[in-house]
């Protein structure tokens, strides 16, 4: 019979302290004290996710399968994917729902934030992001907490709904992932995260005194630049921590792209990812995708263009080869995953890969039934997961069942109505 243990830990357990909540991450007072150590070994194991946000969602015709399970015949997008399928689950039939028809809800896509009052187009209240959530959990482990990048929508937030800030050069996060500083450029690096110090300190000694001379309302926004500054705070010291320690040594080299040929600029992401995940200098990233121009063999295609479509058959089609040319940078970006081992299994295996979008039709500006593909994770991949087009499943769910998946135990995310089952 197993011995439990006496003192054993909630996996809900925070630290609290200055008004943020912090959860740990998982430890051996956790689990069970009789588990053996092939078991605990794997509960252990670094888990990840990576989040990808697309903006102009994808052409549902060609994107949805029409048989349920896992024996779905393959549509003309997830033929691209055929390889790795067992590997990933489509979705169809889920959304955030009550979200407008409107291109702001992009913002809100990985907060599932509650639509009741909102006004999207000016004050609109977000809450935090599935990135930055699990981040304050695991990213205590890595050298950077989390990795936001992107030269889309900002779908990464805090706990006040305020944006995290992103980088938007591939080459600058190369150089800050795995490029060494000079001995010099060290101490001026360590100088200047403790003057980081000294300009927050006055800041909020500056805020403070603010905060006795205004009203509540003014009360509420000056809280939310108050808890950005603490996350700032927090970065600074994880920063300061890892900054005498010699980054990862990669074998790759990011190329100076046209910021505005989409596929392109994808792919060097995608690489950028696998490279920080490889080396577990990050455990959670979200890529932020933007619309632009696809270079698809001689044609120079516009991507907004081409998504209004209005049924216009010529511009169908040079949607589809835009979008076909992004599903087969994202196969090759799984099939990368999997292809390196890790213990007994490959990255991908460890790796929570979530592709959606806040639109499905981008012609008609729909924000239900979206284009949701989950892959990897060691979840319990079931094909095509079918779910009603009208009365659509609520995709703050699936959210909650990957935190599981993360050993994040919460029983609530965004307007989730529970975890997804099945999964």
């Amino acid at each position: 019979m197993e011995r439990l243990n006496k003192h054993l830990l909630s996996r809900r357990t925070m630290l609290r302290a200055a008004g943020v909540a912090i959860g740990l991450p998982l430890l051996d007072a956790m689990l069970p004290r009789g588990l053996r150590a092939d078991e605990k070994a794997e509960a252990l194991a670094p888990r990840r996710m990576v989040l990808i946000a697309r903006p102009l969602g994808m052409h549902p015709a060609f994107f949805f399968p029409e048989k349920p399970g896992k024996d779905y015949e393959a549509s003309r997008y997830l033929k691209i994917m055929e390889p790795l399928r067992g590997e990933f689950t489509v979705m169809s039939g889920m959304s955030h729902l009550g979200y407008p028809t409107v291109h702001g809800t992009d913002i809100a896509l990985f907060t599932g934030v509650s639509p009741a009052g909102q006004h999207w187009n000016n004050d609109f209240r977000n809450s935090v992001s599935l990135d930055h959530f699990v981040a304050e959990r695991v990213g205590i482990l890595t050298r950077v907490p989390s990795l936001v990048v992107g030269t889309g929508p900002a779908v990464s937030c805090n706990h006040k709904g305020i944006g995290n800030p992103r980088e938007q050069r591939a080459t600058e996060l190369f150089k800050d992932l795995f490029v060494d500083g000079t001995a010099a450029e060290v101490a001026r690096e360590v100088r200047r995260m403790q003057d980081g110090h000294s300009i927050l300190d006055d800041v909020r000694d500056q805020l403070k005194t603010l905060n006795d001379r205004v009203g509540p309302e003014d009360r509420d926004r000056i809280d939310s630049y108050t808890t950005s500054i603490r996350e700032a705070e927090q970065r600074l010291q994880q920063y300061q921590k890892w900054a005498g320690k010699p980054k990862p040594k990669v074998d790759y080299k990011p190329q100076e792209y046209d910021p505005t040929l989409i596929v392109d600029v994808e792919r060097q992401w995608y690489d950028l990812a696998r490279l920080a995940l490889q080396t577990d200098t990050t455990r959670t990233i979200v890529i932020s995708h933007n619309e632009g121009r696809a270079k698809i063999g001689s044609e120079v295609l516009d991507h907004h263009g081409a998504s209004h479509h209005s049924q216009d058959e010529k511009k169908i089609e040079q949607l589809a080869s835009i979008e076909e040319a992004e599903m087969k940078v994202l196969a090759d970006f799984l099939q990368s995953l999997k292809s390196i081992t890790e213990g007994e299994k490959n990255l991908l295996d460890k790796t929570m890969v979530l592709s959606a979008s806040n639109l499905s039709n981008a012609s008609a500006h729909r924000t239900d039934n979206l284009p949701v593909i989950i892959a990897g994770g060691g979840l319990k991949h079931q094909g095509h997961m079918a779910f009603d087009r009208k009365n659509n499943k609520e995709l703050s769910n699936l959210y909650v069942r990957m935190l599981q998946q993360l050993n994040i135990d919460v029983p609530q995310f965004g307007c989730s109505t529970g975890a997804l089952a099945d999964l």
